[in-house]
């Protein structure tokens, strides 16, 4: 096989006249099982190499792709492959070790903001539950421009993909969370969650729910901000995984202290005991449809009532706790999203890696340097 690609037909034959069921297992021919092999490093050896590629290409100045007709769509082309390539915890890796993170991080200062938006997404999955990854982006300086990006950014797409890139380089990184809070990171998420854009929020509420987590000692900080006033406000949002999230952060502070609600954060009608009866209120005008749809943030909003007012909520009373179709028992919403920390840790380390996506790209035409 040698100097030719591999036999993709002729694999898949193979693969099928072995495991269409109409025959017993056998055991491999030594033919057979060098062939198998063979095809598989190969493959291998093609990704190694067209990610070489991929690295000339991002190590060769604007202007010269420019001179040889390669545009900005083609590179963020580029990017969506390398994307591909990296889902493999491996070849994320791997990307370090042939020259090719360097100029990657680059990317992130690019004058194009779909390039910097495209090579924060990059990042995000060579880093995503990876920590060799993690350290080798952290070692890079690569925080820097994500954090440059996430805050400052003209474009607001720009400006949460780079976010969704810090979120999974910092997640079960000790080093990199420390590095965000020196950064002032908590101020640039409460300055995230005051946007109208909702993925922005999405991801910064998501961000904040898990430091709260992770932080128990960073809760001084949280309050400082003014994030329950935020949070509260959220919690009318629109968008309902942007409710549910702020709920959670809201329960999660309740549970430490519930008299904060009623004392500190009740200026400007962000009383929680109004903006939870308004909820309340909008799950009795729901259909039957919406309202089970809605169940979690049926429970989270009782949960809360229950944990500041030592009391159950109306929704009880209303029927709109527990539905028919739902479980006898409504869920443990504490133990969910609260985890003890050895339930945590067990948790993390069940994440399946992320699936990688089956759809054919046409691989683009790139251009070396010129002479």
């Amino acid at each position: 096989m040698a100097g030719k690609g591999p036999d993709w037909d002729g694999l898949l034959k193979w693969s099928l006249s072995h495991s269409d069921g109409t025959n017993t297992a056998r055991e491999l021919s030594e033919e057979d099982r060098r062939w198998f092999m063979e095809a598989m490093q190969e493959q291998s050896i093609d990704v190694v190499k067209r990610m070489e590629e991929i690295t000339l290409v991002m190590k060769t100045p604007e202007h010269v792709l420019e001179s040889q007709g390669v545009g900005s769509q083609d590179i963020e082309d580029m990017l969506d492959e390398l994307q591909e390539h990296v889902e493999s915890i491996d070849m994320a890796n791997d990307l370090h070790s042939i020259g090719g993170l360097v100029p990657l991080l680059d990317y992130l200062k690019n004058a194009n903001a779909g390039i910097r938006a495209k090579a924060a997404e990059v990042v995000t999955t060579i880093v995503q539950n990876n920590p060799k990854s993690q350290q080798l982006v952290m070692e890079a300086s690569g925080m820097k421009p994500l954090f440059s990006n996430f805050t400052s950014d003209p474009d607001v797409v720009v400006r949460t993909k780079a976010l969704g890139a810090i979120s999974s380089l910092i997640r079960n990184n000790k080093p990199g969370i420390a590095a965000f809070r020196l950064a002032n990171g908590y101020a640039a998420l409460r300055d995230a969650l005051s946007t109208d854009y909702v993925r922005f929020q999405r991801k910064a509420i998501n961000l904040v729910e898990y430091l709260l987590l992770e932080n128990h000692s960073d809760r001084g900080i949280i309050l400082e901000l003014g994030f329950p006033r935020i949070l509260m406000h959220l919690a009318s949002s629109q968008d309902a995984e942007v409710r549910e999230a702020a709920l959670r952060g809201l329960l999660k502070l309740s549970r430490e202290d519930s008299s904060m609600f009623e004392t500190s954060y009740v200026e400007e009608g962000f009383k929680l005991k109004k903006i939870l009866e308004e909820r309340i209120k909008g799950f009795s005008e729901m259909s039957t449809e919406d309202l089970a749809a809605a169940r979690d943030e049926r429970q989270l909003v009782d949960s809360l009532w229950r944990s500041c007012y030592n009391q159950p909520s109306s929704l009880g009373e209303k029927g709109l706790l527990v539905l028919p179709g739902d479980d006898a028992t409504p869920p443990d919403i504490a133990s969910m999203h609260f985890q003890p920390a050895l339930r945590g840790a067990f948790a993390v380390n069940q994440k399946p890696d992320a699936k990688p996506s089956c759809e054919e790209k046409e691989t683009p035409l790139l251009l070396g340097p010129g002479p």
